[in-house]
């Protein structure tokens, strides 16, 4: 895992733009705090920050070989797990390696196959080569978009980046933020493409963006295709369980300190049980870590989409897998410190929205890095195997909207009345969320034959592989990377996703419970009260400290009334919810003062530009 950024320009010699170079990259430090490095040669820029998992000594970058008389260089960030096969297959070829890193794989496996080795990997990835014989940049993103990857055209070239702080740094780019911007911020999609910053693009997952002096190419090598499934019930549970005993095994492969993230939910218990088999194996246990707040059992009241605490089940799993088991405890003076809302922001480059969710996080990992330096993460296992309340939600699964915002506000809470009336107004959700969603199932294929119903069912689950986990993708990749640490998705191998993408709904849920197939696929592993247990998403503190050190943090915002965030939020609507000490506090309300706080904060980090006019 890394930090890579570059600048390409037909019409200068880069060699004279060193500084701004170093600055892009410099930005990337969290991502890479082991190691930097640049490469300029004429109109290509590219940098480097290293967090060094595999061939700790040799796996410097930028890397570069020489071909027809001219260079070919590369900056990677990820992991290729079939690493070792594809070099096999390259020295069959010919090929001559000089270090045992998987970025020289990929980089040979280019010379070989041009951009269509992409293709040939099983990984979690985002790159880009200089090809010096042609002059063109190649930025090759994975299947699934676990890594990200942006670019931004300029009028001779383009800036990169795996994160948008990295183009941010030049002074060719712009730093501003529209409408469509803004109004990803207020609904759970990630649009494909879309960059929250103006003038800037995503790579899109499963995409090779070609930059040349003609201009900017995008063909698409993956795509999430419908394929009939003619395995049976059996034959599907058995399926599934050898692939999650491969992946797993690849994903374990490291030179440094491994763990798995433990919630107690079936996916991550799946994980860290057969992780704690194979390791078993040589004789080694794997550390488990969790996430957990102060006095959180004491003050835990059902909701909607929680029935219960995490942490029963997290030592059970942890007992019954015999794991090094650590709990990460957080206070609510923690999760309202500003320095640690900064460090999160600052991580993503935008307000997100999820308040303390995404500071709990960034601190579990925090403390997390200080023991390992990979993690095994569950993430995308709900929205695969399908294990979220909308799956069974007679509604969602009418179709018309994207499934999860049917009952977002219900769950949730509607923080829009926070806006000013003005962009409210201006925003339009309703319209934007139709024409997304409009845009987003006109490309899901229908089975010849499949019932009207298993063609809902694969909308549902089409709609959220291909946009509300990128979101989620997104954001576990910013906040562990803020600290240096590789979470791996066993659960985005693209092996799984297409097989069980295409299994038809009866086979998925033949219980009529969620996610029916991996939970028989693991059954032989898991305690039986997690078997059993229904699913929980990632847990909010429930400790009213938080919302009474919430609630200060934001008085004091009200105290300076010229502060940017009331060009953006109603100061009225914030000064009810700071005096609002009603049950509603835990969640409309609660919302809204998170999202009041951290859209301050960012203002005076980025200091953008906002136009919605």
């Amino acid at each position: 895992m890394c930090g890579i950024t570059g600048w390409i320009s037909y019409e200068r010699d880069l060699r004279n733009e060193a500084p701004t170079l170093d600055a892009m990259t410099a930005t990337m430090e969290c991502r890479g705090p082991d190691d930097r490095g640049t490469w300029i040669d004429g109109p290509a820029a590219l940098g480097h920050r290293r967090l060094a998992i595999i061939d700790l000594p040799g796996g410097r970058q930028p890397m570069a070989v020489e071909a027809g008389g001219q260079s070919v260089v590369i900056v990677y960030s990820g992991e290729t797990y079939n690493f070792t096969e594809l070099r096999a297959e390259l020295a069959s070829r010919g090929h001559r390696f000089t270090t045992d890193s998987d970025t020289e794989v990929v980089l040979r496996g280019y010379l070989e196959w041009g951009s269509a080795v992409a293709e040939r990997l099983n990984g979690m990835y985002a790159f880009a080569i200089w090809d010096g014989r042609d002059r063109k940049l190649r930025l090759i993103r994975d299947r699934m978009g676990i890594k990200p990857l942006y670019y931004s055209p300029i009028p001779d070239g383009v800036l990169f980046g795996s994160e948008p702080k990295a183009i941010l740094a030049n002074p060719l780019a712009e730093r501003s933020v529209g409408l469509d911007g803004l109004r990803e911020l207020f609904v759970m999609v990630k649009t494909p493409g879309h960059a929250f910053w103006s003038g800037m693009r995503e790579v899109e997952p499963g995409t090779v963006v070609t930059i040349g002096p003609e201009g900017i190419r995008t063909d698409v090598y993956w795509t999430l295709a419908t394929r009939e499934h003619a395995d049976s019930q059996g034959e599907s549970i058995a399926h599934v369980r050898e692939l999650l005993d491969d992946i797993v095994r690849r994903q374990l492969v490291a030179d440094v300190p491994r763990c798995v993230l433990l919630s107690g939910g079936l996916d991550s218990s799946t994980l860290t049980a057969l992780s704690a088999r194979q390791l078993a194996v040589t004789g080694e246990k794997i550390r488990s870590f969790a996430v957990d707040f102060v006095d959180q059992a004491k003050n835990f009241v059902p909701d909607p989409i929680r029935a219960d605490p995490d942490t029963p089940f997290v030592h059970a799993v942890a007992e019954h897998s015999n794991t090094v088991h650590q709990d990460i405890v957080l206070d609510a003076e923690s999760l309202t410190d500003l320095d640690a809302r900064r460090t999160v922001i600052r991580a993503r480059d935008m307000p997100a929205g999820l308040g303390d969710m995404d500071t709990s996080l960034y601190l579990l990992f925090k403390e997390i890095r200080d023991h390992s330096t990979v993690a095994l993460s569950g993430e995308s296992a709900d929205e695969v195997f399908g294990g979220y309340q909308d799956f069974f939600d007679e509604d969602a699964r009418r179709g018309g909207t994207f499934p999860w915002l049917v009952k977002y506000t219900e769950n949730f809470g509607d923080d829009m009345g926070l806006l000013r009336p003005e962009l409210r107004q201006a925003m339009d959700l309703q319209n934007y969320v139709q024409e997304c969603y409009d845009t987003a199932v006109s490309t899901i294929e229908r089975l010849p034959g499949e019932s009207d119903f298993e063609y809902r069912m694969r909308r549902v689950c089409h709609l959220y592989l291909t946009r509300f986990v990128r979101f989620l993708l997104d954001r576990k990749d910013r906040l562990s990377m803020a600290v240096g640490l590789e979470v791996r998705v066993p659960f985005c191998d693209h092996r799984l996703v297409e097989y069980v993408y295409n299994a038809p709904w009866s086979i998925k849920s033949f219980d009529g419970r969620e996610k029916s197939l991996l939970r028989e696929a693991a059954a032989d592993v898991l305690p039986r009260s997690v078997y059993d247990r229904v699913k929980s998403p990632y847990p909010s503190t429930q400790d009213p400290r938080y919302v009474i050190a919430l609630r200060s943090r934001v008085a004091d915002l009200l105290s300076q009334p010229s502060h940017a965030v009331f060009d953006f939020v109603d100061p009225a609507t914030v000064r009810r919810l700071v005096d609002d000490t009603g049950s509603g506090i835990m969640q409309a309300s609660r919302r809204g003062l998170e999202r009041t706080l951290d859209m301050a904060l960012w203002l005076e980090m980025y200091r953008p530009t906002l136009s919605w006019s």
